[in-house]
C-alpha cells in the first residue's frame, strides 16, 4: 500500500483536526492523546520516523487541545466519546471492520467509555498512563483550606478573586493552567468512575506503563488490569508518564499485538 504523508487536516465527521499515519483505506487504529497534549505526541509510534510502515491510523486533536477548538460545554468522557465515535464511523463506513483505539492518560479515559459503549466500533484496547481508577490513599475531598474559603464565597465573605486564588492554589498543575470551559472539563473527568466499564469490556486489552510514571502510578494500572479478564500489562523500567514520547516501539509493539488479536 502507499504512505500517506502526515498532514493537519479536517478528520472524517468534520469536528476534529489532526493527522493521518500509514497505509490507504479506513483507520485500522485511532490514537487518542493526553491532557494538554495533541495528536503530535503519536509522530514516533506511527510516522515516518517509526521505521516501518503503519497500518492506516487516525490522530485527532480531542475537542480543547490541538487544532480542535474546546467543546460547548464542560463535557465528560461520554461526549468525547460520542465525537470520536462520530469520527471513526464517517472514516470507516458501514460493514468496516472494528478499530483498535490506542489511548494516553485523558485519551485513554475516553477510549475505555467508547469501547463499553461502542463495541460494535472498538476491536481492541491499548492503554498507557491512564488513571482508570483512583489510587489507594488517593485524597477524595478537597483540601481544608480550600473548603473554607469555598464557604465563605457561599456566605457572601470573601469574592470571587479570592476564590480564584484558593483554587489555584490547592489545584494540580493541570487545574491551574485549564481555563474557561475546559476547566470544567477537567472536574467533571475527575469525578468520573471506569470501573463499570473496564467490566463491561469485551474485547482484547493490553496496558503499556513505565514504573516510573508518576502521574498515574504502576498500582492503578495493576488494579485496572484485575478487573478485565485476560487483560495483559507491560511494564518498562525507567519510563515515565509520557509513554507515547519515552517507549514508542513498545507502545507500535502493543498496538500490533492488538490488532491481530482483535482479527483486525
Amino acid at each position: 500500500m502507499a504512505i500517506v504523508a502526515a498532514m493537519l487536516r479536517s478528520l472524517p465527521g468534520g469536528s476534529l483536526f489532526g493527522e493521518s499515519w500509514g497505509g490507504e483505506g479506513p483507520p485500522a487504529v485511532v490514537a487518542l492523546h493526553g491532557w494538554g497534549r495533541s495528536h503530535a505526541d503519536f509522530a514516533g509510534v506511527f510516522g515516518p520516523g517509526a521505521g516501518r510502515q503503519a497500518p492506516p491510523v487516525l490522530g485527532p486533536d480531542l475537542p480543547g487541545f490541538g487544532a480542535t477548538p474546546p467543546p460547548p460545554e464542560p463535557w465528560g468522557s461520554a461526549e468525547y466519546a460520542r465525537v470520536v465515535a462520530a469520527m471513526v464511523e464517517a472514516a470507516c463506513g458501514p460493514g468496516a471492520a472494528p478499530v483498535v483505539l490506542l489511548g494516553h492518560s485523558f485519551g485513554g479515559r475516553v477510549a475505555v467509555t467508547l469501547a463499553a459503549a461502542r463495541p460494535d466500533l472498538v476491536g481492541g484496547l491499548v492503554l498507557t498512563g491512564v488513571p482508570l481508577v483512583r489510587r489507594p490513599g488517593a485524597r477524595r475531598r478537597p483540601p481544608v483550606g480550600y473548603r473554607l474559603v469555598r464557604g465563605l464565597r457561599r456566605l457572601g465573605l470573601v469574592g470571587e478573586e479570592r476564590l480564584e486564588r484558593a483554587r489555584r492554589h490547592h489545584g494540580s498543575a493541570d487545574y491551574r493552567n485549564a481555563e474557561g470551559v475546559m476547566r470544567g472539563v477537567l472536574v467533571r473527568l475527575l469525578g468520573e468512575d471506569y470501573r463499570p466499564a473496564l467490566v463491561a469490556l469485551r474485547c482484547p486489552l493490553e496496558l503499556v506503563w513505565g514504573d516510573d510514571d508518576a502521574e498515574v502510578p504502576l498500582s492503578v494500572a495493576e488494579a485496572a488490569a484485575a478487573l478485565v479478564p485476560g487483560a495483559t500489562l507491560t511494564v518498562f523500567a525507567g519510563a515515565g508518564h509520557l509513554t507515547p514520547l519515552s517507549v514508542p516501539g513498545p507502545l507500535r509493539q502493543a498496538v500490533d499485538r492488538v490488532l491481530q488479536a482483535a482479527g483486525t
